[in-house]
């Protein structure tokens, strides 16, 4: 049976769908105002592989994801820039254009990290509609007021706003998450907010005047929208615990009078020496930055299987080249398995006892390392196959090496000094190739170059 962490319940729980075999997945995800950082790609790793583990066990599997391209502003306490608008200032581009570019190379990263894209991404500007109604239900059952610069929403009102944070309501100090303003409670949230005097791309009239809406009512609006207003499964990031997803509940809920997610999954933070990676230190890495060091994606997405998901995990090159050699030699003991058409039931029972406790990628992968290490062993292949469906490492794919002209003619040279039964200068040739990165394998079937 799959146990699953609940944040709601702070315990693992044996998660049962609504639905006997479906599951329902809304995964938060990206603000597409600037590159994604491996930090951020860390999320979507994890929901890719719940996802992918959940779709093993048999399940039909609907995954929805926001992409926030208005609303999202640059602090908790509904002030601040939309972050939209402003990296749309900083570029000289239209918001649209902004949202756009960075969008496409958001999908380029899933691409190179095997990530499945969801069944739906939802832009939160194409849904405007649907969250000027939701607020309309929260307004007609009493739930928000007006302020100078919007409509919020009276957590005070809400019962049990704190559920799934745990949050001292009462030792919140204002200014330490939020400046108190015109808010009649420091857990208060807009909604809606009004343009004023901004200029602002991105606006739309509504019945409480021209502006856009808030960051967390897109999320309520879109989920709901696509897998009802109670579904299975919401993940995130922890970062997201004590706002974004505590606001969500507390609108979806109170405009549906209904539990609105049955169990909440959040990923930790990778942190570099102990802090966390994130957009204002840097970012550290991009994708395509680590493909400039010399890893593969699939090396990173290796890296982060040997954590657990709800642990920090520290990042460092160091760290990722440790990862490197680990993949690269599975990789290649596999490739030099023959192909059998078992299935070895003790190995894939493993696998999935450690899947099913909470996704344990770690121990998990380490079933795998005891699969391929084991010479008695029969059903490798199959069996690896099986597992890679969940960890989408592209085990069993051929690499596609591109040698270098000049190691080449080298080997050429090589072979032809083979031939003409002149060891001491094949020798030579061979030793040249090594110190160049290259190894040739004498086969049956002839000479193999492959890097070291």
């Amino acid at each position: 049976m799959l146990k699953l962490y609940n944040t709601l319940t702070r315990k693992k729980e044996v998660f049962k769908p609504i639905k006997e075999d479906s599951v329902g997945i809304y995964s938060c995800g990206p603000t597409v105002y600037w590159y994604q950082h491996i930090g951020n790609l860390k999320a979507y790793v994890f929901s890719d592989t719940l996802r992918r583990y959940l779709r093993y066990l048999g399940y039909n599997v609907k995954q929805v994801m926001n992409v926030t391209d208005v609303g999202h502003l640059t602090n908790d306490s509904d002030d601040g820039e939309d972050k939209m608008e402003k990296a749309a200032k900083k570029e000289g581009k239209n918001a649209k254009e902004v949202a756009d570019y960075y969008f496409k190379l958001f999908r380029e990263d899933f691409k190179k990290l095997n990530i499945e894209e969801p069944n739906v991404w939802c832009k939160a500007t194409e849904y405007i509609k649907d969250q000027i109604d939701l607020l309309k239900i929260l307004e007609k059952k009493g739930y928000t007021y007006r302020t100078s610069d919007g409509i919020y929403f009276d957590s005070s009102k809400f019962k049990n706003y704190t559920k799934l944070a745990k949050l001292n309501k009462e030792g919140l100090k204002a200014g330490k998450r939020v400046d108190l303003g015109e808010k009649k409670n420091k857990t208060d949230f807009a909604l809606w907010k009004f343009s004023g005097d901004e200029k602002r791309q991105q606006e739309w009239d509504s019945p409480w005047g021209v502006g856009f809406p808030g960051w967390h009512l897109e999320c309520s609006a879109m989920s709901m929208k696509h897998l009802g207003e109670t579904f299975d499964i919401h993940t995130g990031g922890t970062d997201h615990i004590p706002v974004h997803h505590t606001n969500e509940i507390a609108q979806s809920e109170a405009a549906t009078g209904k539990k609105f997610v049955n169990f909440w999954l959040h990923e930790n933070f990778l942190t570099s020496k102990g802090e966390k990676v994130g957009k204002s230190s840097g970012g550290l890495y991009t994708i395509s930055e680590l493909e400039k060091e010399g890893f593969a994606p699939l090396v990173y997405r290796y890296f982060l299987l040997t954590g657990h998901y709800r642990k920090l995990l520290d990042f460092s090159l160091d760290i990722l080249k440790t990862a490197k050699v680990s993949y690269d030699r599975l990789k290649k003991i596999i490739s030099k398995l023959k192909t059998d058409e078992e299935i070895n039931k003790k190995y894939l029972k493993e696998f999935e006892k450690a899947m099913d406790d909470d996704l344990n990628t770690p121990k998990a992968l380490q079933v795998l390392w005891n699969l391929v290490r084991d010479e008695k062993a029969k059903g490798k292949i199959k069996t690896i196959e099986r597992i890679d469906e969940v960890f989408g490492l592209a085990l069993l794919k051929k690499e596609e090496i591109k040698i270098p002209r000049e190691i080449q003619k080298l080997a050429d040279e090589r072979e032809k000094a083979r031939k003409e039964k002149n060891w001491k200068k094949a020798d030579e040739l061979r030793d040249e190739i090594r110190e160049k990165g290259y190894i040739l394998e004498d086969t049956s079937e002839g000479v193999n170059v492959r890097k070291k």
